[in-house]
């Protein structure tokens, strides 16, 4: 395999914590999307988690800029914390910010978009999954390059990027040189190399988890603090194996498409 089709794939981790930021790093990806709260699906981590992360990491580190789960149509208090949120990556020095904002009817809320975009400059931008539960993909496209929005995350307005896949190669080709379409969600080492012939993309996104054992020697079992079904005695973090093998499937996968 040749340095060029090494190069074509840029593998995104969505971490959870500072030990999977450090775990993406390990493995080999060359980018970070952090977040905090994976399952309600990100929210922006804390100050003192981006501090840390920013003093260990010498990949690119993307900070989702989220104020909580749920919908994307945000209030003007939430949207204040947001912009706050933003000027204070920029001071910790972060690579680049991950945003999506929408309307009531299901559209790109394109003066936030615009207004996150100025701040951030000359960071980046990133607009992550929101995209997904817009009312028409393509005009919703459109609106977030018009919005100076660099990357867009999608699943490919489906449940899993895989599912999307159709719809993910004919949003890269709209975009074509003007945005980095990347897929993600349900992105896993056994499907990527079938994404990379699927989509035509060289970007992909996946949180490479797995769980492991707690330390903790005296467990009350009384006692349950976290989502019914969630085995407290366990965490999940990034794998590196998991990463290492993600990104060598797709690596391969470029230089049969190339």
């Amino acid at each position: 395999m040749n340095a060029t089709a090494h190069s074509a794939i840029t593998l995104e981790i969505c971490a959870g914590s500072v030990t999977s930021c450090l775990a993406a790093q390990e493995g080999g990806a060359q980018r970070v999307e952090f977040c905090d709260n994976l399952l309600e699906g990100g929210t922006t981590p804390s100050y003192g988690q981006l501090a840390a992360a920013r003093d260990r990491l010498w990949i690119t580190l993307n900070v989702i800029i989220r104020p909580r789960g749920g919908d994307f149509l945000y209030s003007d208090l939430e949207f204040e914390v947001m912009e706050r949120d933003v000027l204070a990556c920029k001071r910790l020095g972060v690579d680049g910010i991950v945003i999506g904002l929408l309307t009531s009817d299901g559209r790109v809320d394109i003066p936030r978009t615009k207004r996150l975009v100025e701040l951030a400059a000359p960071i980046p931008v990133t607009f992550h999954r929101a995209f997904d539960v817009a009312c028409d993909p393509v005009q919703a496209l459109e609106d977030i390059i018009s919005a100076g929005c660099v990357r867009l995350l999608s699943s490919g307005q489906a449940a899993s990027a895989i599912e999307g896949a159709a719809l993910l190669k004919a949003l890269q080709a709209q975009a074509g040189d003007r945005l980095i379409v990347m897929p993600g969600a349900g992105v896993r080492g056994h499907n990527i190399a079938e994404l990379v012939a699927a989509t035509g993309c060289n970007e992909f996104h996946s949180s490479g988890r797995a769980p492991f054992p707690s330390g903790m020697v005296y467990r009350n079992p009384n006692v349950k603090m976290g989502a019914p079904g969630q085995d407290e005695y366990s965490v999940v973090e990034t794998d590196p194996q998991l990463v290492r093998e993600l990104l060598s499937n797709a690596q391969h996968a470029a230089a049969l498409r190339n």
